[in-house]
């Protein structure tokens, strides 16, 4: 595959979410493929998602900001961003939610993607166009009762990613979101919960399709959002929830 030849994408948090099988799926199509996460700063960390991941790219730093810099440096353009955020979904009912576990929630899952996404866009206008891609959640399309918090702020980067859409859509490049939930990760999803029968078969009675999303089927959707193919597309909340999130 070389749908991707000559792009240059940029995942953020790549040891979270889904930024792995992304990135996999990615490098396969032709991507170059650079990585961010605050565990890069140790070398041994780089090296081994480097090694798991032949020909990626990885970006040492705690600032995610700052790590696109460094790829602007070294490629001269990012062409396609993808904002893979990923943050604790805290169940706290309204009265009992406290302020800085709202700040926090915000700050990984809003004010990150919005910072990254300001200090990339210049270049994309300067190339002639681009893509960005929001990883988000379908939590916000169909509600969770206890769950405000977490709720809110992925309906927060829903709404910035359709603002951008309209803004930048005259600039050639395309805004999306793609909407997960009930997709196997290890953030939501990790291996002590997928081993509990009990916690994992009233999950299901939630999914219209009876079964977890594969992490590949992530991947798929958004490498076809970065491909040429999709073009056409900006604008949309694609969710990726087996049917949740239209059930009602």
């Amino acid at each position: 595959m070389s749908e991707l030849a000559d792009t240059i994408v940029l995942i953020t948090d790549l040891e979270h979410f889904v930024g792995r099988p992304s990135a996999k799926a990615l490098l396969e199509a032709g991507a170059t493929v650079y990585g961010t996460d605050p565990a890069f700063a140790d070398a041994n960390m780089r090296s081994a998602a480097e090694a798991a991941l032949p020909g990626l790219k990885t970006v040492s730093g705690s600032d995610p900001v700052v790590a696109a810099g460094r790829v602007l440096e070294e490629s001269g353009r990012i062409d396609v961003l993808i904002n893979n955020d990923a943050y604790p979904a805290l169940r706290a009912p309204l009265d009992t939610a406290k302020d800085e576990d709202l700040e926090a929630t915000y700050e990984a899952l809003v004010f990150k993607p919005f910072r990254v996404t300001r200090a990339i866009v210049p270049s994309m206008k300067s190339a002639g166009g681009g893509k960005v891609l929001f990883l988000t959640s379908a939590a916000p399309l169909n509600g969770l009762a206890n769950y405000s918090m977490y709720a809110s702020a992925r309906g927060a980067a829903n709404s910035l990613m359709l603002s951008l859409s309209r803004e930048l859509a005259p600039r050639n490049i395309q805004v999306n979101a793609v909407a997960p939930n009930y997709v196997e990760n290890p953030d939501y999803f990790p291996p002590e919960l997928l081993a509990n029968e009990e916690a994992m078969a009233k999950i299901l009675k939630n999914i219209p399709l009876k079964r977890l999303g594969k992490p590949e089927e992530a991947a798929a959707l958004i490498t076809f959002l970065a491909t040429p193919l999709s073009g056409f597309i900006t604008g949309q909340v694609i969710p990726l929830a087996g049917g949740w999130a239209n059930a009602r």
